[in-house]
C-alpha cells in the first residue's frame, strides 16, 4: 500500500492493515514520500506495528528517522531500528528494504542487515528514473507472493527498477527477460 493513502483515509488504511494481520496474510506499506512520515506520523505509526514489507528511498528513510527520534543518519541503522518497532502479527517478521538509486539496497530483517548491490547500468543506457522505486517495489512483490528468498525478491526489484529506468515513463519492453 503506498503511504500517500495515509493522507486521504488513514482510517481506511489501519482498517486494512488490521484485517491482513489478523488474517495472516502479507502487509506491505510504502514510505512514499518525505512529507507523509513529517506530517502523518500519527497515522503512520497507528499503522505501523501490521507492517509486514515497509519499502522506502534513502530520502523517506531519513525523514522517518527523524520523525521516530532514532538519532542516527546512518542507513543502515535506521533500518534496523525501523525494523525493530513494535509488531501485532508475530508469526513472520518484519522486513524492512530501502533504496538508494545506483547504491546499495538496505534490508533489515530480525537477524541482520545487509546491503545488496544494484544492477549496474551504463549511464548512456539510463533513459528516466521516474518510477524506478515501484517498479523495485513491484519486482520484489511478485517474488514475495510466491514465497521465495527475499534475496530473490530483491532480485527482482533490482530487475524491474533497471528495465524502468532505460525507457521514457513508466513503460516495460514486450518480453520481459527476468530469469
Amino acid at each position: 500500500l503506498q503511504g500517500f493513502f495515509l493522507t486521504v483515509s488513514p482510517e481506511a488504511v489501519l482498517k486494512v492493515a488490521a484485517q491482513a494481520s489478523a488474517n495472516n496474510k502479507i502487509f506491505s506499506l510504502n514510505l512514499s514520500a518525505p512529507f507523509i512520515s513529517q506530517f502523518y506520523k500519527e497515522p503512520m505509526m497507528k499503522v505501523m506495528p501490521y507492517v509486514d514489507v515497509l519499502f522506502g528511498n534513502e530520502t523517506e528513510a531519513a525523514s522517518f528517522a527523524r520523525e521516530q527520534g532514532f538519532e542516527t543518519e546512518d542507513i543502515k541503522e535506521i533500518a534496523r531500528k525501523t525494523q525493530a518497532l513494535p509488531k501485532v502479527n508475530t508469526k513472520r517478521q518484519r522486513i524492512v528494504v530501502f533504496t538508494q538509486g545506483k547504491n546499495d539496497t538496505i534490508l533489515a530483517t530480525e537477524n541482520e542487515v545487509t546491503t545488496f548491490p544494484v544492477l549496474v547500468s551504463d549511464q548512456s543506457e539510463i533513459v528516466d528514473t521516474n518510477g524506478a522505486g515501484d517498479a523495485f517495489v513491484g519486482g520484489f512483490l511478485s517474488q514475495l507472493v510466491y514465497d521465495r528468498p527475499v534475496t530473490e525478491c530483491i532480485r527482482a526489484g533490482h530487475y524491474a527498477a533497471s528495465v524502468i529506468i532505460k525507457r521514457s515513463g513508466c513503460t516495460f519492453p514486450e518480453k520481459p527477460d527476468f530469469h
